[in-house]
């Protein structure tokens, strides 16, 4: 099969730190290449990968200083993919809904994946308009919101079965991994660490946009010798930070369409201590993959449920659910599915008659001399 994935330009893929979606889109386009299939991946010039790469930008553009207007390198983006849809059996598009215009007017099939929140009330006339065309979702928590829109199937993210093993938690903190905002809530993990008694790591990513928040809402509590903030770290770095971990912390407080660090953690054996947000609920498994609480104090009993917590049950159910092959081969189907269709669309339109009209007809036979 030949087939086209389309990442956002933001991050490399994959990503040098942090960065889910072209995580996700890497794990996704090297497990098809595995499998036999010719890959395109559509990225930023500083992209890694067995697939054939067609770049857009230099190198990542959060990374590129001297970008300002990070929209005019994505549509420079698409317009190579669309020059290039019908070398391609199907396109797989990762890059929200900027596409979506181009998209309903290729005669290629394709289907989008959503990675972001849906709940903004701006994207119901959007997909209102675009509704239509075909959707996967990362969870069905995060469909609930546009739940009427052309939805092919939910595929949770997968990562290589390789990349991390089960450890033991020997290290005896608490983690939090992801990004420092309002709505996941750093504050909450280090009110808990501190109520459970225990020290917290913190590995994160600061956005420019949550800067100010930063300043003045979560420096000031870093200041405690039991938090200690590394800033963002790689692959190589999430092994032993999350499998040393006691358990992770992702106390959320907004619609998570999915959590990435939450595999990740069951990856490595490591409990999460989660706030039932978003695809929590069906992402973790009570009591086996973490605890899912209310309450800072339930938060806290959960990181002495811990203690005594069984990670290689929890590395087995990772290895279940959440793998890049079963996220692959989840994939495979839709996509077999669409071009499908989209065969049988392009066979009836061949296939179709041609019916003249009478005032074409009668025109006709005056020009033979009526």
């Amino acid at each position: 099969m030949k087939i086209a994935q389309v990442a956002p330009l933001y991050e490399s893929v994959p990503p040098r730190f942090y960065g889910g979606t072209e995580r996700v889109v890497s794990y996704l386009t090297e497990e098809l290449v595995k499998a036999g299939h010719e890959v395109t991946l559509f990225a930023s010039g500083d992209s890694v990968t067995r697939a054939r790469l067609v770049a857009s930008c230099r190198q990542a553009l959060r990374l590129d200083e001297r970008i300002t207007d990070p929209l005019a390198y994505h549509f420079i983006h698409l317009e190579q993919v669309f020059e290039l849809a019908s070398r391609f059996d199907i396109i797989h598009f990762h890059t929200d809904y900027l596409h979506l215009p181009l998209a309903r007017r290729t005669t290629t099939a394709h289907v989008t994946t959503l990675h972001g929140r849906l709940d903004i009330p701006d994207l119901v006339p959007l997909f209102q308009r675009f509704g239509g065309l075909p959707f996967v979702s990362i969870s069905l928590a995060q469909r609930q919101p546009l739940s009427w829109i052309n939805w092919q199937g939910t595929v949770y993210h997968g990562l290589p079965v390789e990349l991390y093993q089960a450890s033991d938690g020997a290290g005896d903190y608490l983690a939090f991994l992801g990004r420092i905002s309002p709505e996941k809530r750093v504050d909450r993990a280090i009110e808990i660490a501190k109520t459970a008694g225990m020290k917290l790591r913190i590995a994160a990513k600061i956005d420019r946009a949550d800067r100010k928040y930063v300043d003045k809402r979560i420096r000031p509590l870093l200041d405690d010798p039991d938090v200690e903030c590394i800033g963002e770290i790689n692959d190589q770095g999430k092994q032993e930070f999350l499998g040393d971990a006691r358990a992770l912390l992702f106390p959320i407080d907004w619609p998570e369409p999915f959590g990435l660090v939450l595999i990740e953690a069951m990856a490595c054996g490591t409990p999460v201590i989660a706030y039932p947000h978003g695809s929590v609920p069906e992402l973790v498994v009570e009591g086996q993959t973490g605890f899912v609480v209310d309450t800072v104090d339930a938060a806290a009993a959960a990181v002495e449920k811990a203690r005594h917590f069984d990670r290689a049950r929890c590395r087995k159910i990772f290895e279940e659910r959440f793998t890049a092959p079963r996220m692959a081969r989840d994939y495979l189907e839709v996509y077999e599915r669409l071009i499908s269709q989209r065969q049988v669309k392009e066979r009836q339109k061949s296939e179709k008659p041609r019916v003249s009209r009478p005032g074409a007809l009668l025109t006709g036979e005056a020009r033979l001399g009526k």
